[in-house]
């Protein structure tokens, strides 16, 4: 037995649209979005965390290096805290590089392969159940 469709947000009209969430997951085109992210986020957030517990772990046994003066009252504990926000910065701007490079064209092409798909089924004629329909179908089971 099918899963009904959930239902999307409204249009100006009044009307809603029916969205197969289960289906799209499905495509071809989101796993390649899914794993292209995941490629970048998993490796990013592995190294940042590293690179933050290796600061606190210098802070907590290496007091003597950390103490160590860089330029008049700057401490190499200082630039290292300091580098924090910079990996912040520099991860963010990678993520944003890659989002408008890679993740962008291939949440477009789930999209527009979904698009396709629902304009075929409205040449084809095919009824969508409303949404009242679906919620009452899923009273009756």
């Amino acid at each position: 037995m099918a899963e009904p469709r959930a239902t999307g947000a409204g249009t100006a009209d009044g009307s809603h649209d029916q969205i197969d969430w289960e289906g799209i997951e499905r495509s071809p085109e989101f796993q390649e979005l899914v794993r292209a992210r995941r490629s970048f986020v998993l490796p990013a957030t592995i190294f940042f965390l590293l690179w933050y517990m290796g600061f606190i772990l210098l802070a907590a046994f290496a007091e003597s290096l950390m103490a160590e003066r860089v330029y008049q009252g700057l401490t190499v504990g200082y630039v290292l805290a300091l580098t924090q926000f910079l990996m912040v910065l520099v991860l963010g701007l990678m993520y944003l590089s890659r989002s408008a490079k890679t993740y962008d064209p291939l949440a477009e092409k789930a999209i527009a392969r979904y698009a396709h798909q629902d304009t075929d089924e409205a040449r084809a004629g095919r009824d969508k159940p409303t949404p009242d329909e679906t919620v009452g179908s899923r009273a009756a089971r």
